[in-house]
């Protein structure tokens, strides 16, 4: 009678571990097909070689699931590519009217008026630059999202680049009342990018510090390569500073940004191979860059 029992109970668990191997590969099974499902666009469904109930179960959740992320990620793409056609768009049909209001205001400019009229053409040169300006913004932002024309790349002086871009901006910087402090680093720091990318990116950073800087500008280049841009900013806070790379998000007081400087620089930076950081701490906006 032992004797029995107890070759039922090598059987049963015999049986039982037959069964936990057979769920083990199954799971093994699940996990490696959902892996390739999130890397290939594929409506195929998850197979598992054993029978049991419960891992069934879980397949077939996990094959809704994966359907219910695939639709949303084609929503999304065609959200997205229909918002750069929709900014492309927008900024060529502006691109007409803007250049007919300058020739007009060019005629108005040669005719005789009054000091006030004068004052107040002049106004409105103003704001018609300020409208090309954003609408120029607007243009590249959608050349930048939609061409490759920055994967050209070739080994750069990241100093020598960001020099150049700090040399572009300096009087902009002085007129803004800023007194810069740059401490660039003397050992040659090379990385492989676009140089017009990189230009790109240094020069939308710089044009962001000139926008909401209180008066100071600090920029570091270190031996690992590390760029950090920093300015005293007390009408940002924690939130908003941490939104400012966001497509369209500008500050309240953003003179007439359209809110796509960081947001380009985000964009190119990722697009290289880099990573960019935007942080802020005891009223200071610091805005980091690496290339690796």
């Amino acid at each position: 009678m032992l004797m029995i029992c107890l070759a039922a109970l090598i059987a049963v668990t015999a049986g039982l571990f037959a069964r936990i191997v057979s769920i083990r590969r199954s799971v093994d099974e699940i996990r490696m097909q959902l892996a390739r499902r999130m890397q290939t666009d594929t409506n195929t469904g998850i197979d598992v070689s054993c029978s049991d109930k419960k891992v069934l179960q879980l397949a077939a959740d996990l094959d809704r699931q994966l359907k219910l992320l695939r639709q949303k990620q084609i929503q999304y793409t065609r959200g997205d590519q229909e918002l750069k056609m929709a900014v492309t768009n927008i900024s060529h049909d502006l691109r007409t009217p803007l250049t007919a209001i300058y020739g007009y205001l060019n005629l108005l400019d040669s005719e005789e008026m009054s000091d006030t009229a004068a004052q107040y053409l002049k106004l409105v040169a103003n704001r018609v630059d300020a409208m090309k300006a954003l609408t120029e913004e607007l243009f590249r932002y959608s050349v930048i999202l939609s061409a490759d024309s920055y994967e050209e790349a070739e080994e750069l002086s990241l100093r020598a680049v960001l020099e150049e871009s700090i040399a572009a901006y300096y009087g902009a910087i002085l007129n803004a009342g800023i007194q810069p402090e740059i401490s660039l680093c003397e050992q040659p720091v090379k990385r492989k990018l676009n140089r017009q990318a990189a230009a790109r990116i240094f020069s939308n950073i710089i044009s962001n510090a000139v926008k909401y800087s209180d008066g100071d500008f600090t920029i570091r280049l270190d031996a690992q390569g590390r760029i950090c841009f920093e300015n005293q900013a007390q009408k940002l806070d924690p939130v908003s500073a941490a939104r400012l790379s966001e497509r369209f998000y500008t500050v309240e007081d953003g003179r007439g940004s359209t809110g796509l400087g960081l947001s380009i620089a985000r964009t190119l930076t990722e697009k290289t191979g880099g990573k960019m950081e935007v942080e802020y701490r005891d009223g200071r906006l610091c805005v980091t860059l690496l290339w690796k």
